[in-house]
């Protein structure tokens, strides 16, 4: 619990698996269970009857979306497939930067029209290497590039504006959003994070339109209202938590990925919860996550 003299909600272990690169949280509204990555190790995890369970796969995969009660879409660094979690069958649905083996999937989170977005980046983090994209109808169409480190993907309640960001410019985008889902005029600074030296990875927005924000370094996820303010902030045991999501019975957990990549030897012995997944009561309520329409 957090004392009398902090303001912060103090975050607990969900899921006590240590991933190398976790990210992409995912609450399924039918299931009720939420899936994860290890980007570096090939992996979706879940937790099934207070076990974990752990997908293998020979792709690197980052980000999913969920398609129906048993489907997912699931990114990888060649492709979008649908993937079956209860009988592992996996269908490829389009190919993304497939002739690009120096880049793989990255952030990514499904749009209240049905559609997908994805961003890319080059695998070694090379400058300018990644992109975002959005799968809808059938359809991959890039949306902005060049990208370096692609993330906070987000969507707010009304549907009317996307967040993204390119991590290595320490700013939070938006975009206005069309009837249809597409990108309208040009993207502005939501957030600029630079003189704070913060770096934004993995968002979501929640039903009242605060925008949750794993900052990468930070050991935290702050959440920033509509002008930018910062009105709330959550600390980890990790300096690197990578992207949040909200689930639970009433949307109000606030899930966190979280990565040893990037830290040493001495980094990791101080901060052994590092890679671990953790849950926080974040005295919101979270927007149920869009379906993907294939």
């Amino acid at each position: 619990m957090s004392s009398a003299a902090s303001p912060v909600l103090d975050a607990t272990v969900f899921d006590a698996t240590v991933c190398e690169l976790g990210e992409g949280p995912l609450w399924h509204p039918l299931r009720r269970q939420l899936f994860w990555f290890d980007i570096l190790n090939k992996s979706l995890l879940t937790q099934e009857n207070d076990h974990t369970r752990i997908y293998r796969f020979e792709t690197l995969v980052s980000a999913a979306g969920w398609v129906d009660e048993r489907k997912l879409l699931i990114a990888s660094d060649r492709e979008l497939f649908s993937f079956d979690v209860e009988t592992g069958a996996a269908r490829t649905v389009c190919a993304l930067e497939a002739d690009n083996p120096a880049t793989r999937s990255n952030d990514g989170r499904a749009d209240p029209y049905g559609g997908f977005w994805i961003g890319t980046m080059g695998k070694n983090a090379e400058k300018d290497a990644g992109a975002i994209y959005r799968w809808y109808r059938g359809a991959l169409r890039k949306l902005f590039a060049p990208i370096t480190i692609s993330n906070s993907i987000a969507f707010a309640p009304d549907g009317e504006t996307a967040f993204f960001s390119d991590t290595v410019t320490g700013r939070v985008m938006r975009v206005a959003l069309d009837e249809a889902g597409w990108p309208k005029g040009e993207p502005e600074v939501f957030l600029d994070l630079t003189s704070e030296g913060r770096n934004p990875d993995g968002a979501v927005v929640d039903e009242s339109g605060l925008l949750w924000l794993a900052e990468w370094g930070s050991s935290r996820v702050a959440a920033y209202a509509p002008d930018g303010s910062c009105v709330r902030a959550i600390t980890f045991d990790a300096p690197h938590t990578s992207c949040p999501a909200f689930g639970g019975d009433d949307l109000g957990t606030l899930f966190c990925t979280s990565a040893r990549q990037g830290l040493g030897a001495s980094a990791r012995a101080a901060k052994p919860l590092s890679g671990m997944t953790f849950a926080a009561a974040s005295g919101a309520r979270g927007q149920k996550e869009h379906r993907v329409n294939l």
